[in-house]
């Protein structure tokens, strides 16, 4: 079990038996859907809009891709706001939970499960309005020791997620970076590949933990 003095270990704390004890954890649940209900509280935040935009409509049912949707705590919170919801993870033990959960509650019709890699979406160009990261984005890296090929990796990431989003789209990611150095290179990859946005922290001197990247794109 993932304890809260800890972050989870990618993947060994989502397979097998870790899987069914992410799933069944109140504790993970809650803190789950509570920054998803601030994740999309942030999506509708007027500093992301611009004289040339009107911004995003509270009530709209906008099609969210949900990046690294897990056992889908995040993607039921978005269903139960009004979104249209493709839930996307890498790990099959973990969508599994999620396909439970869609066959046994009725609003779980509205989302689309995609076993898939964040980094190689099986997503159309200018298909999704918004894209909503919980607790995900940290491990898009995972496996990559060099620096060079780590930023390459971001950087291919965010020009994908630019290509996939329509126009105006905005990126809501809530992530655990090591430090304030970790921090700046996953910004900086949206802000190279045409968004511009900003980040929101606990404390406004934290150098890790939990953080917010509010993103909008522009090009």
């Amino acid at each position: 079990m993932v304890r809260k003095n800890r972050l989870p270990k990618f993947p060994d704390d989502y397979i097998d038996d870790k899987a069914e004890e992410y799933d069944s954890s109140s504790w993970m649940e809650r803190n789950q859907k509570r920054a998803t209900l601030l994740s999309i509280q942030y999506l509708y935040d007027e500093k992301l809009s611009g004289k040339a935009d009107k911004g995003v409509n509270i009530g709209d049912s906008y099609l969210i891709l949900d990046l690294g949707c897990g056992t889908g705590f995040s993607s039921e919170i978005m269903i139960e706001n009004g979104f249209r919801v493709i839930g996307i993870d890498i790990l099959s033990d973990m969508l599994l939970k999620a396909r439970d959960k869609k066959k046994k509650f009725e609003n779980y019709k509205s989302l689309e499960l995609i076993l898939a890699d964040i980094n190689f979406l099986p997503i159309k160009g200018a298909s999704i309005d918004h894209i909503i990261s919980i607790s995900s984005y940290n491990f898009i890296t995972y496996g990559k020791d060099n620096y060079g090929e780590r930023i390459k990796l971001l950087n291919d990431t965010a020009k994908y997620l630019n290509k996939i989003l329509k126009k105006k789209g905005r990126i809501i990611i809530e992530f655990y970076p090591k430090n304030d150095k970790e921090l700046k290179v996953f910004k900086r990859s949206f802000i190279m590949n045409g968004f511009e946005g900003y980040m929101v922290k606990n404390k406004p001197s934290q150098k890790s933990g939990q953080t917010y990247l509010l993103l909008k794109k522009i090009s």
